[in-house]
Order: structure tokens, then C-alpha cells, then sequence
């Protein structure tokens, strides 16, 4: 991929809520508590930590409260790597999430605090999408933006119509959260019309199902019904170049993380890793999508493509918070090596 201009430095910019996570401490459910644990996250913002550690161009656009927690956490941001000065002050708090650990037994959970964020409450006209879109070739987005308001989902549309005149290739993510959308509109009234803009996109088989009624064989294995969303999906993607999913399995005792890529009209499929213990797999998605964007802006081979990101997104489950604090060496190390419990020193 190549910038507009004929240069090679592609940039990406990504548009998404920013949040702090409060993760209970010690393993501990919600009622037996003594302390949480932050981290900042988002979606977004995600891809792009990660993005920028591999060493691409990233921009962060969003809309946080002018106070301390929120300017820490740009700090925090731009430690890593990711551009912040296209970002919007306004409004009254940052968004919040809360999360207590799962084990074999039980799931994880999740609880959002995010209605009247700093987010939530954007505006069409906010942003003034033609100047903070400058010099920008990739524009990445997930499902989440839409879900927290009515106004939100317009600033969506509002965002891909300026990303599409503009030429940007467009990337998105489905990222369902049932829990999120509380404004009288369901998904598959919203949905479609914003992901239709997309060249490039990451999915799930369920909000597969939920945006577009898409249904599959569950009696199939995961790369088969890949195929079949594939051929469906794209007849209400009409711009769809690339599709990717990652998925879980359990294999004896242990978890499996693999994917699936379309791409050109042929399926590419990676084996992935087994995990021998998972720290944190929030953000393992994100790390997932934000592979697939490094191997597309970096032209690689289609196989090379799924495979680096299924690294990705295994990685990220060793690490806390939501995060993947890896570089690339260690991506191809797993590539190349698989999971290792040694001490490099």
C-alpha cells in the first residue's frame, strides 16, 4: 500500500472511544473486591498502541474531558508512539469500564459505564473531519463508536463520508457489544450503511449474524463457515477487499487461537498457537486487527498477512491491561519459535 502522494510511509488514523478499565484485583469477582487496577484502552486505540510499536505512523482521534485522568492517559498514548494532536476536548467525563478475571470455569465479565462520556455526547460538526483526515491513508473504525448514541453513529457517517472523498482506504471492525446499544436503534438499522464504506474489515461470526442476519453452518468447522460469511457477506459490502476473523477453540485442556483472511477471492488460513495460560485476553481482537492492518499497509503476502496477526493477538493474551505492549521482533519470534516459557537474557 502506498501513500496518496506515491510515498511508502503509509499513516493511519482511528477514530474511537477512549476509556480507563478498572480491572479487580488479584483475580477477585466484583463483590469481594478491595481495589481495581486501572489501565487505559479503547478499541481504537488499541490497534493503534500496537500499530505504533511496530513501528507504523498512527493518529488518535477522539473526544475526552479536559482534566488530569484523560491527559494522563494521552500521555500515556504518545509514550508509545501514538499521534495525539488531533484529538477534542469537550464534554464532562471519560468513559468507563470495569472487568473481573474468569477462569476455566467461569467467564470473564464486563461491565461499561459510558452513557454521557465525552464520546457519547459528540455532535455532528464537532470535528472537522476535513483537516484532522490531512495526510492521513488509512482510516480505521470499530462497531463500538456507533453503539454508545444516536449522535455517535451519525459522527460515524459523518467521519467515512470525509474518509471516502477523500480516498482514504477504509477499515473497520464489527466489534458487537450487545450491552452498548441502549438508544432505541438496533444494530441492523445502523450498521450496514456505516460498514458499507469498508475496503477492509475484521468480523465475528455472531455480529456477522446480528448486522446482516447472516447465517452459517454451525455443524461446519470455522474456516468453512468463514467461507460461506465471506461469499455472503461481501454481496452487502460491495467495496470489501479483505475479510479476517480470529477464533478459539478448546483442544483438550488447552485454549487454540487461530484465523481465517479473504483476500482477493482466495482464503488463507492460519494454524495459530496453542496457549498454555492466558493472562488477559482483552485486547487480544484488537491486536488481531491491528496485525492485519500492519501486513495489508505493509504489502505483504496473504499468508503472511493472517499469520502475523494471529501472533499478534496471541501475544497480547500474555500481557495485562489492554495493550500489546510486543515489538515486531518479538511477533516473528513466535512465528517462527512458538510459545517459550525461557528467560531471554
Amino acid at each position: 500500500m502506498q501513500k496518496r502522494d506515491g510515498t511508502t510511509a503509509v499513516r493511519l488514523a482511528a477514530f474511537g472511544e477512549f476509556l480507563l478499565r478498572l480491572h479487580s484485583n488479584s483475580g477477585k469477582r466484583f463483590g469481594q473486591s478491595d481495589g481495581y487496577i486501572p489501565y487505559y484502552a479503547g478499541a481504537e486505540a488499541n490497534v493503534c498502541v500496537l500499530l505504533s510499536r511496530l513501528g507504523m505512523s498512527t493518529e488518535y482521534i477522539t473526544r475526552v474531558p479536559d482534566n488530569d485522568l484523560a491527559i494522563t492517559g494521552l500521555q500515556h498514548l504518545r509514550g508509545h508512539g501514538v499521534g495525539t494532536g488531533r484529538v477534542a476536548y469537550g464534554g464532562d467525563r471519560l468513559g468507563l469500564y470495569f472487568t473481573e478475571s474468569g477462569n476455566g470455569i467461569r467467564p470473564g465479565r464486563v461491565i461499561y459505564d459510558r452513557a454521557g462520556s465525552s464520546f457519547a455526547t459528540l455532535q455532528p460538526g464537532d470535528i472537522a473531519w476535513s483537516s484532522v483526515l490531512a495526510d492521513i491513508d488509512v482510516f480505521h473504525w470499530s462497531g463500538v463508536a456507533a453503539a454508545l448514541s444516536a449522535s455517535s453513529a451519525a459522527v460515524c457517517g459523518e467521519a467515512l463520508e470525509a474518509a471516502r472523498a477523500a480516498g482514504l482506504t477504509i477499515s473497520s471492525d464489527f466489534n458487537y457489544r450487545a450491552t452498548l446499544w441502549k438508544y432505541g436503534q438496533h444494530p441492523s438499522a445502523v450498521m450496514p450503511a456505516l460498514l458499507q464504506h469498508s475496503d477492509m474489515t475484521v468480523a465475528d461470526l455472531d455480529a456477522v449474524n446480528v448486522y446482516y442476519n447472516i447465517e452459517t453452518d454451525k455443524q461446519l468447522s470455522p474456516e468453512k463457515r468463514f467461507e460461506q460469511c465471506y461469499e455472503q457477506l461481501r454481496q452487502h459490502m460491495p467495496k470489501l477487499k479483505t475479510l479476517a476473523m480470529s477464533f478459539r477453540k478448546v483442544q483438550g485442556n488447552q485454549l487454540v487461537y487461530f484465523g481465517a483472511l479473504a483476500q482477493g477471492d482466495q482464503y488463507y488460513f492460519s494454524e495459530g498457537f496453542t496457549v498454555p495460560q492466558v493472562t488477559d485476553q482483552i485486547g487480544a481482537g484488537d491486536a488481531f486487527t491491528a496485525g492485519i492492518l500492519f501486513g495489508v499497509m505493509n504489502q505483504y503476502p496473504p499468508q503472511q498477512i493472517i499469520d502475523f496477526a494471529v501472533a499478534c493477538g496471541t501475544l497480547k493474551q500474555s500481557i495485562h491491561g489492554d495493550w500489546a505492549l510486543v515489538n515486531e521482533r518479538e511477533v516473528t519470534d513466535l512465528m517462527a519459535n512458538g510459545p517459550s516459557g525461557r528467560i531471554v537474557r
